[in-house]
């Protein structure tokens, strides 16, 4: 499945956003990364709550070897004021988030990566060229019975300079709220 806007290869997007701790994120943040996880997320989504541990884990595992997931909520926040900026900073703090959180309120950098879902994730190697996009495992409802770890799998190849056995996953989720 090919999904429109980025494809296998792309260059990652640049951005300019603000994170829940008062900096500005751009794409050259992380450039000493050797991965980079650009996951679009938001705050009342039940499959990204569900996954939220196991992402606050996955950076814990992987951080020392390099990788550095980013979290963007680009969801419309008008008709999802949970979604507000004031209540991402709430969030992060409460489930203590290892990793930057970061809104676009614009909804362009959602539509450069051609988002869909939240969670939605995209896997990008030291040149910033997309290695693996879609979901995070194969059972958001139940960690107990995951079988695939599709992001640890691509993070694993990646890390190593090989191809993600699968480099494209269908991603679930709630979709992104657009603006009307």
């Amino acid at each position: 499945m090919t999904l429109p806007g980025l494809k296998g290869g792309d260059a990652a997007p640049d951005f300019s956003l603000p994170g829940v701790d008062g900096k500005t994120y751009h794409l050259r943040s992380f450039a000493e990364k050797p991965v980079l996880v650009v996951l679009f997320s938001c705050n009342h989504c039940p499959y990204v709550q569900a996954y939220e541990d196991r992402l606050i884990e996955i950076q814990r595992d992987y951080g020392d070897r390099g990788v550095q997931l980013v979290a963007i909520n680009s969801n419309d926040d008008v008709d999802y004021p949970e979604d507000s900026f004031e209540n991402m900073v709430k969030r992060a703090r409460l489930k203590g988030y290892n990793f930057p959180y970061l809104r676009d309120a614009s909804q362009q950098v959602a539509r450069g990566y051609a988002a869909t879902h939240t969670p939605h994730l995209f896997v990008f190697d030291r040149h910033r060229r997309l290695r693996y996009t879609g979901k995070i495992d194969d059972n958001w409802q139940r960690p107990d019975a995951v079988t695939r770890r599709y992001l640890r799998e691509a993070l694993e190849a990646v890390l190593r300079d090989g191809e993600p056995a699968e480099p494209t996953t269908h991603a679930i989720g709630c979709t992104i709220k657009w603006a009307h």
